[in-house]
């Protein structure tokens, strides 16, 4: 065959061969192009497995053990990626009629990262350690007056003194350890173990090792994929962590490719990001607002001035000045989304100082030196100044320097002190010594705000900052917390937020996103909205850093 097409060929003149050589090139050419074409028609670029990725963290691991953990964000982080939360390890669950017992029925052959399985007997050694006295577990106000019964290797009866209509979202944030790994650690001991730096989970990612300096530094953290996950396999490979004192320091990692991601940026950083990136902004259920205190700032009393100070506040403008845009102005106290949320808040709140000067002079707020106000009451002469607590924080600081501003326009004065984080807790949030205070609320992902406004919260160890006291909003919130019928529910929630907007106990002022920056090439991150920044990881198995072509 060969031998006859070569002395055909042969037989060509120049001119022929030529064209010949030329049909052929376009011939092969084209049939490329086209088998590339119906590659590309079935098949779709996918993420496949693969890469490493580090994130910097700003803090130090202490423990990351759901059982002892307490408010460190890194320990939050980690714990994310390394343990399974109890909801995501159930197939089923059942709720008795009076609503007071939850049957709940775990997935078949779940195991911990070490192999070893994972039953009802862990869920309970979890409660039951976080319900010890010994372990001082942050967790047991959650468990307190519940108990947990073994009904089988995987079902767990829990019995609640009263109903519950939120349980599930205890069990979201319930972390299960392994007791075969803790079941013989007494309870005082928990925070002295080494498996607080090198735990066995059941989440995603296993721990795999860590550097730390001869001063005890903790330098990086490394995690791989977790073999025996019940969910869908991580894509990326390994996840490691370097630690800052600073986000000065993260940024400048961040810039010099030594991290690869880097969370809960400030919008003022986001400039000094100097290589690509990309940000994600995610939601986040949490807000500041300024919280009066009316037991040491007599005049906060009065109805007047404080709907005075709630229209002379322009949220829109410290959203812009004070974080960039980067903030969703709040009205109210439930978070925009969630269950129940009153949406009409948004028209009849308004900024204007003129309808603030009026209310103000229509009863009898007159001004004085400086322009502050001030009404005589008897003996007793009340003037519309006020000392106001703030962050050390420089988004608050700013929000407050516009509110001092505007509320100077219209005969308020403020005096400004300026507290860390730690003294506001240790030393002000205890006692309630504060006329004003610019802090923070973190709300679960659900409408229950009990423990802000519920009058019994008032005091220490509450977090009823404004010292809040309304019997219907009470009653409100105690029937909130029980009622499983969600239209009746979301109608008290309603009631709720309009009660408590009318009484203006405190100033709403805005919710600042989550801020996220992550290297150009990852892909999978797609979150929209976080209950607390350690929900980030809540999809991590989906995150990827390369892809291929695969076949619809």
């Amino acid at each position: 065959m060969f031998s006859k097409f070569h002395k055909i060929f042969d037989s060509l003149t120049a001119l022929e061969r030529q064209i010949f050589e030329g049909a052929a090139l376009v011939f092969i050419f084209s049939s490329v192009l086209n088998g590339v074409n119906i590659f590309y028609q079935k098949t779709i670029l996918a993420p496949i497995q693969g890469g490493s990725f580090t994130e910097g963290l700003i803090g130090q691991p202490i423990s990351i053990n759901p059982l002892s953990a307490s408010g460190n964000d890194v320990d939050r982080d980690l714990m994310e990626l390394i343990f399974s939360d109890l909801a995501e390890l159930i197939e089923d669950y059942k709720l008795s009629p009076d609503s007071k017992i939850w049957t709940v029925e775990l997935k078949s052959d779940l195991r911990w990262s070490d192999g070893e399985p994972l039953t009802a007997d862990d869920v309970i050694f979890t409660i039951e350690t976080i319900q010890n006295p010994e372990t001082h577990s942050p967790l047991v106000g959650t468990w307190q007056g519940i108990t947990a019964e073994r009904m089988s290797d995987r079902e767990i009866r829990f019995n609640l003194k009263s109903p519950y209509a939120f349980f599930l979202d205890n069990l979201k944030t319930l972390k299960i350890v392994p007791q075969h790994i803790w079941g013989a650690i007494p309870g005082a001991n928990i925070r002295l173990s080494d498996y607080n730096l090198e735990p066995v989970g059941s989440g995603p990612y296993m721990f795999a090792r860590y550097e730390k300096r001869k001063d005890g530094f903790i330098r990086e953290y490394h995690l791989e994929a977790n073999p025996n996950f019940w969910g869908e396999q991580a894509l990326i490979q390994d996840l490691g962590f370097k630690f800052f004192s600073n986000y000065e320091e993260a940024i400048d990692a961040f810039n010099k490719r030594k991290i690869d991601g880097l969370g809960g940026l400030a919008a003022d950083d986001v400039p000094e990001l100097k290589v690509g990136h990309q940000i994600k902004e995610i939601n986040v259920p949490r807000y500041y607002a300024v919280f009066l205190n009316p037991a040491t700032a007599p005049a906060l009393k009065n109805k007047e001035v404080r709907s005075a100070l709630n229209l002379s506040t322009d949220r829109a403008k410290i959203v812009e000045l004070a974080l960039t845009g980067k903030a969703v102005p709040i009205f109210g106290p439930i978070y925009p989304g969630l269950e129940g949320y009153e949406g009409e808040l948004l028209n009849t709140a308004k900024f204007s100082l003129e309808d603030a000067q009026k209310i103000l002079t229509d009863n009898k707020w007159n001004p004085g030196e400086q322009g502050i106000r001030s009404r005589k009451t008897g003996q007793e002469e009340l003037k519309l100044e006020f000392q106001i607590v703030v962050p050390e924080i420089d988004f608050l600081v700013k929000t407050v320097e516009i509110l001092k501003e505007d509320w100077q326009k219209i005969g308020v004065g403020l005096e400004t002190l300026i507290l860390s984080p730690a003294e506001i807790a240790a030393e002000i949030i205890k006692t309630r010594n504060y006329q004003m205070i610019v802090f923070g609320n973190i709300l679960k992902n659900n409408p229950d705000i009990f423990s802000f406004w519920h009058s019994s919260e008032r005091f220490h160890p509450g977090l009823n900052l404004a010292l809040y006291e309304n019997r219907t909003v009470d009653g409100l919130l105690e029937s909130i917390r029980r009622n499983f019928d969600t239209d009746a529910r979301i109608r008290d929630i309603k009631k709720l937020q309009n009660i408590i907007n009318d009484d203006e106990p405190a100033v709403f002022l805005f919710s600042p996103n989550y801020l996220y920056a992550g290297s150009k090439d990852l892909g999978g991150f797609e979150a929209k909205f976080i209950t607390t920044p350690a929900n980030r990881f809540d999809e991590v198995f989906k995150w990827f850093l390369k892809t291929a072509r695969v076949f619809k």
